[in-house]
């Protein structure tokens, strides 16, 4: 799959499939809400548009939002997830060249760097979902916990799903 005219629409509509059908409707103690349709955001070229990469993000969690029935929850995380995206890059990938349609995936970071790439964006994404969706910290304790549980089994499914699907050669 080496065209991106393909690539990207494949993986969008797999990993929003997968989250709307299956993951959302997962019931795992009230704690845990796996949200692996990040990582289409996580795995776009990194010097794509970073408007592009904002309007990606916000389609992407519109589309999850309509699904779970849960208005601008999503696309509000999933955009600002995509606005500190490049940060986060810069900060733990500076010395590491990107060409010009290149992916922060395992095999430029390796599986430690991709691993810390994706627990710090998660957890940002999560913990802007959790407490959009509060809007308050009467429960902070129990958001807290939301936001570290989730945050650690998205980011395993994350790693799960790209290993899976990445190709040896």
């Amino acid at each position: 799959m080496k065209n991106p005219w393909f690539k990207y629409p494949f993986r969008f509509l797999a990993l929003v499939l997968a989250q709307g059908l299956v993951l959302n409707n997962m019931n795992l103690g009230g704690y845990i809400h796996p949200a692996v349709y990040i990582l289409f955001i996580l795995l776009l070229p990194v010097r794509m548009n970073k408007n592009l990469v904002m309007l990606l993000a916000f389609l992407t969690g519109l589309t999850i939002d309509f699904f779970g029935n849960t208005p601008g929850l999503h696309a509000g995380a999933s955009v600002l997830l995509a606005f500190v995206r490049p940060v986060v890059l810069s900060l733990f990938f500076k010395p590491i060249d990107f060409g010009k349609n290149e992916e922060a995936n395992l095999k430029k970071t390796g599986v430690g760097g991709f691993v810390r790439y994706t627990f710090v964006l998660v957890l940002i994404h999560h913990s802007a979902l959790f407490f959009f969706e509060t809007l308050d910290f009467s429960n902070f304790y129990f958001t807290l916990i939301q936001i570290l549980l989730s945050s650690l089994v998205t980011t395993l499914g994350i790693l799960v799903v790209v290993m899976v699907f990445s190709t040896k050669k």
